[in-house]
Parts: structure tokens; sequence; C-alpha cells
């Protein structure tokens, strides 16, 4: 199963180069929003896909009791799902400006940094 989330991740990975590459504003966002999902799955995927209990101790033992979920990876992924949200606020809000001020959604066309 790890094998095609890898190869999934590489897609993603290239999808989201490939999209960042264009010249077109919009697509970069898109490239962006992929490339921030292929992280997560990757972060995902390194953690280990166990289907497992709760990382909960019972009452009385030491330690959990196998097999256990591990909640670093969920944490680390909603982290990053909150980071990138805001990321992606961000660009959509510049690129709007952007677009008012040059009227184009064209990269070649930003010539100035006079915003």
């Amino acid at each position: 199963m790890e094998d095609l989330f890898a190869f999934v991740i590489g897609g993603l990975y290239a999808t989201a180069l490939f999209m960042m590459l264009r010249r077109s504003i919009a697509k970069l966002v898109i490239g962006l929003m992929i490339l921030s999902n292929a992280a997560n799955l990757l972060i995902l995927t390194g953690g280990g896909l166990v289907r497992g209990a709760p990382p909960l101790i019972p009452d009385g033992l030491e330690q959990a009791t196998a097999p256990m979920a591990d909640p670093l990876p969920q944490a680390l992924i909603l982290t990053a799902i909150v980071i990138s949200f805001g990321v992606l606020a961000f660009a959509v809000v510049l690129i709007h400006r952007a677009y008012a001020v040059i009227g184009a959604d064209d990269m070649n066309e930003i010539k100035s940094t006079d915003l």
C-alpha cells in the first residue's frame, strides 16, 4: 500500500511543480494547493499506515496496547492544513489585488514593483 502512496505523492509533487512553473498566477495558486496536499500525504505515509486503536493508555498499564495509531503525523498534518489555508488565503488576496492593478493574469505582465 505504501508503494501506491509513493507513486501518488510523486505524481502530486510533479503536478504541483508543473503548475507552479506556468505563467498564470491562478495556476501558481493551484500548484501551491496541490503541493501542500502532497506534503500532507507524505507526512501521513511517513508516519505509517496503521489502522489501530487511539493512543490511550488503559488504567493499570504502563504502555498502550498494540496496534496503536501514531498521533504525531496527524497533529503535524492538522497544523500544516491550517498553515496552508492561511498561505492560500493570503495568495488569493494578493493575486486579486495584482489583477485589479495590472489587469492581467500573466506573470510576464508584472514587470514593475510599483503596485
